[in-house]
Order: structure tokens, then sequence, then C-alpha cells
């Protein structure tokens, strides 16, 4: 079983439009992202961070791997409306021109837990559209 939300999906050739601004920010799937978006976001000012979520089957390893992936603060609470919160006050994660969250392993967690992942994709999807609003972008690739 999968997932029923409809993301759209980015081709890995279209990546650098996220930085340019001619790809709109939001929570895309994006098979073949790697650990070379970072280096594309840090050259374009942006601010990037990867959660691993290989093998990850439940809401409490998603949850683990935001916390260490993202180097959520201290005060993270570890449900839905915590990771909500971190994600629309990025203060913590400093100035840049955009943030860009990249994931490994969605497919797998998607399959394994499809209500679960239905609920992360409405969150990021939510922090994305409220940074979308504002200067800063927020773009999160699902690999």
């Amino acid at each position: 079983m999968t997932s029923s939300v409809d993301l759209p999906h980015l081709p890995y050739q279209d990546l650098p439009g996220v930085f340019d601004g001619s790809v709109p920010a939001g929570v895309y799937r994006c098979p073949g992202v790697g650990p070379d978006a970072l280096m594309h976001a840090e050259a374009a000012g942006w601010i990037g961070a990867v959660a691993d979520l290989t093998g990850v089957t439940d809401k409490a390893g998603f949850m683990e791997a935001f916390a260490v992936g993202l180097e959520l603060p201290g005060y993270f609470g570890r449900n839905w409306d915590a990771l909500s919160d971190c994600l629309t006050d990025l203060s913590w994660w400093g100035e840049t021109e955009g943030y860009l969250l990249l994931t490994a392993g969605w497919a797998g967690f998607e399959q394994a837990a499809p209500a679960e992942a239905d609920s992360a994709a409405g969150v990021l999807s939510a922090a994305a559209g409220y940074w979308a609003v504002r200067e800063t972008p927020l773009t999160v690739l699902l690999g």
C-alpha cells in the first residue's frame, strides 16, 4: 500500500531551478536526489539538511530521523505539531537565501507506514506553503 498524497515529481535535472526560483518552492518527489544537491544549495546560499528514512517504518523512526538529520532544537517534541512548529520557525537554523530538506528512503517509509507518510507530507507541504509567501523559500525533496 502506498500513500494517497499526490505530490509532484521534480526531475533531477530541474534541481537548479529550485535555487534560481524558476521552480516554485514546495514538496517534490525527486528520485535520484543525493547529497550533491546540498552542494548546489550551499552554492546558492541556502541551508540544507538530509533526513535519512532508510529502514524507517513508523512515526517514532520518522521523528528521530528528522531530529537527527535536521539537528532540530532540543525542545522538539517528536510529534506532528512540534515538527510543524520547528519548520515554521527556522530561526534556529540561521539566516539564509532558502532552505532545502532532503529525505533519503522516502519510498520505503511511505510503503511501510502510508498513514504516517500522509501526515508527514501534509506537515512538510504546510511548512513549504508557509515559507512560499515569505522571502526565504523552503523546498523539500523526497528521494
